[in-house]
Parts: C-alpha cells; sequence; structure tokens
C-alpha cells in the first residue's frame, strides 16, 4: 500500500491497481481506541504511519478491469487524499443515486450498526419501549427511527436542547432528555417511561447504563454498541453499582462488532436504500473541510461539538 501526493500523480496506479481521489472520509468515536496499545477487537494504529478509516472517493486511474475511471467506491484508507488497491475489500457505489458521503453515514457503516444492532442483537419487538443514549448521534439517530418504523416507543438522550428539538421534531422519537439537565438518570427514565424499558441500546455507558438497569422490564435486553464516557478516562472506570439486577431481571446484555454480521448487509441495503427513497430516514452531518483540519473534527467528537455523522470533504 501507498500513500501519494497530489505531486505524484504520473502512472502510480500497477497493473491490478486503481489510484483513488478521496472526496469524503468519516471520524469516529472507535478510532480512539485505536489509539491505546493493547488488545482489542481491531489494530491500533501505529505511530509514524497515516491512520486510517471509511472513506469515498473516485477512481482517477484503472489499471484493474473490474473498476473504470470515474467510478466511486467505497474503502477504508481515510485520512489521506489519494491511495492504490488491488481492488480487494472495495466497494463500487452509486453516487448518483444518493450523494456520495450517505454511503459514510446512513448508508454505511453507521446505518449498518444501527441496524444489526436493533435487529439481530437487540430482537427488536414491534411495541418495545426502547431507550437509546447519545441519541442524537450518527447511529443513535438512525436507531431511533428504525425503532420508530416498528412502531415502538422511543426515547432517546442527548447533550443540548438543540439536539433534543431535533430528535422531537425531525426523528420523531416520543420524549427526550439532556443529561446536563438530570441528576439521576434513573429518576427521569422512571418518569419517561412508566412502563419499564424492553430494549436499551448504549453508546455512552456509564451512568446511563446504570440508570437502564434500574428501569429495564424483566427479561429486556440491552445492545452494548459504545461506551463514549469512558474512552478518555485515565484510569479503570467503575461497572454499574446495581449490576445484580442483570440477575433479577432475568436481562440480557451484549456487546457487538458489526464486521461480524455482514452476512446482513443485503437486508440492510434493501431497507435502507427504501427508506430513504421514501424519507421515512433523516440524518444529519457536520462536515469540516480539508484534511489539515480533520483532527479537530475528531477531537469535537468528545467535546459535543457536531450534529450527526461527523465527515470531513476532501475534494
Amino acid at each position: 500500500m501507498q500513500v501519494w501526493r497530489l505531486d505524484d500523480l504520473e502512472g502510480p496506479a500497477r497493473d491490478g491497481e486503481i489510484l483513488v481521489r478521496n472526496h469524503w472520509m468519516f471520524v469516529d468515536p472507535y478510532m480512539r481506541g485505536r489509539m491505546r496499545d493493547g488488545k482489542s477487537y481491531v489494530e491500533p494504529f501505529q505511530l509514524g504511519k497515516p491512520l486510517d478509516g471509511g472513506c469515498v472517493g473516485e477512481v482517477v486511474q484503472s489499471q484493474n478491469g473490474k473498476f473504470q475511471e470515474g467510478d466511486f467506491v467505497l474503502g477504508n484508507l481515510g485520512w489521506r487524499n489519494y491511495w492504490t488497491s488491488d481492488g480487494k475489500g472495495v466497494i463500487k457505489v452509486d453516487a448518483k443515486a444518493v450523494p456520495a458521503q450517505t454511503y459514510l453515514s446512513a448508508l454505511g457503516m453507521t446505518g449498518f450498526t444501527a441496524y444489526v444492532g436493533l435487529n439481530k442483537i437487540g430482537e427488536l419487538k414491534q411495541g418495545d419501549t426502547v431507550f437509546v443514549s447519545a441519541a442524537s448521534g450518527a447511529v443513535g439517530s438512525i436507531v431511533c427511527q428504525i425503532a420508530k418504523l416498528k412502531k415502538c416507543r422511543v426515547i432517546g438522550s442527548a447533550g443540548s436542547k438543540e439536539k433534543i428539538d431535533w430528535l422531537i421534531d425531525k426523528a420523531g422519537i416520543d420524549d427526550a432528555f439532556n443529561y446536563h439537565e438530570v441528576d439521576n438518570i434513573s429518576a427521569k427514565l422512571a418518569e419517561l417511561c412508566p412502563n419499564g424499558i424492553d430494549l436499551y441500546f448504549d453508546n455512552v455507558g456509564g451512568d446511563h447504563l446504570e440508570g437502564a438497569i434500574d428501569t429495564m422490564n424483566d427479561f429486556g435486553r440491552i445492545v452494548c454498541c459504545g461506551m463514549i464516557s469512558s474512552y478518555n478516562a485515565k484510569g479503570p472506570t467503575p461497572g454499574p453499582q446495581n449490576i445484580s439486577m442483570v440477575i433479577g431481571k432475568r436481562l440480557r446484555i451484549q456487546g457487538f462488532i458489526v464486521r461480524d454480521h455482514m452476512d446482513q448487509t443485503d437486508a440492510f441495503q434493501r431497507d435502507m436504500t427504501d427508506w430513504i427513497r421514501s424519507e421515512k430516514i433523516v440524518w444529519r452531518e457536520t462536515i469540516t473541510e480539508g484534511l489539515e483540519d480533520a483532527p479537530k473534527a475528531f477531537i469535537a467528537l468528545f467535546t459535543g461539538d457536531k450534529r450527526g455523522k461527523s465527515l470531513v470533504k476532501l475534494a
């Protein structure tokens, strides 16, 4: 694999390869875990080497019969302007059907994570009461809307009034609260969910997980997608103080890595494409211009200074 600068473009694509100019890349909280040297489900970033991550770009040179110049492709070599590949793991996408960056958000791994987490891991049932933490985020907002499409009652948490208003007015959920204004998550959830919670989609961990356990119905399901509250912790963080309630309530708690469930890809693409075309799914993007400002976009993930999927426009 080679990384090319703008002035390196004369003939870098060798036999069997393509040269791709990135148009879009995303930044995502999971990347924070790759900045630690330790055991994980994904290899840590290496010092002195470019980061990587989801990207969409245009084929500008092709020596590979499967790709033509002008094709748009989805890859995993973000954090650079150009890259070459033999085509393995690179997927052609239709940038005329939807904007190219959609394949990094609603039609990409973000939407796929929401779809798999709810349907396969959470076993979403029509009429469930669903609580989603970080509900205005890239994954959380899609989770909320898929649950509403299944006629569920949906409650969300977010970090500002503007985000709460968007969740209710645009995403169409039933209720939401600003966690900065709540002293006791458990009490707030008991107020908003008097009949208990059937499914909790956890993006936060910490006090949100503890509050959800307090409010879960017997045989409830907890889907652990992320725990952003602990990503920047300098030491071990305590688990929920009420973890013993998992036994009495017979709760099921399951984490997941979306790449383990690629067998769901066709169903996801079919359903999500239909929802997008019929305008049943809405989403937001925070767009940063230029590779040089990508680090700022990444840092903003942990300050709450973003809306929906955080994208960097490269071309």
